[in-house]
């Protein structure tokens, strides 16, 4: 596998089950981003401002994937597959990163450019390789695509997991 190694830090070690994000730091994300939204004026651009440069920095430092790393991850993408699937959904957004994280921040997937992938950096980069090497041959597809417009102005970038039929899209 091609993924990029990086060294253990305490970081990473925070991590523990979620391969590319804790469910915490995604919640403490979530929830300045709200804040900031809600409070309003030159503050609250201030926050939403750290909130994403915090994102930046953990996302941009890939992480340490070992074999134990790589079967969490499979054992939680069956689980949220097979929970989707009984819900009669085809697909689940399996990452969210800021757009900055590409090196043409986002304009070639929002293009749906052939060579999207080659503009990733960082933990974005690492997940798609990790659907390269091991989902795509399990035939999962992955779309990515741009989910939000601030400011109608690309923002954040989301990966899809899907395993829907040709005839089904």
């Amino acid at each position: 596998m091609s993924l990029t190694s990086a060294p253990k830090d305490e970081k990473h070690e925070a991590l523990g089950d979620e391969a590319f994000m804790s469910a915490d730091e995604l919640r403490a994300y979530m929830r300045q981003m709200a804040m900031a939204e809600a409070a309003g004026g030159d503050d609250a651009v201030a926050r939403a401002e750290r909130a994403q440069k915090d994102m930046l920095e953990t996302f941009s430092k890939p992480i340490e994937v070992t074999d134990e790393v790589i079967a969490k991850l499979k054992k939680r993408l069956v689980s949220s597959t097979r929970q989707a699937a009984k819900r009669g959904e085809t697909e689940i957004m399996v990452m969210r990163f800021p757009n900055a994280l590409c090196t043409d921040n986002g304009r070639a997937i929002n293009n749906s450019e052939d060579g999207w992938p080659d503009t990733l950096t960082g933990r974005p980069r690492q997940a798609y390789e990790f659907w390269r090497d091991e989902l795509r041959p399990a035939k999962y597809k992955l779309k990515a695509m741009i989910i939000d417009w601030p400011h109608g102005m690309p923002g954040d970038v989301g990966f899809f997991l899907s395993w829907a039929s040709a005839t089904e899209h």
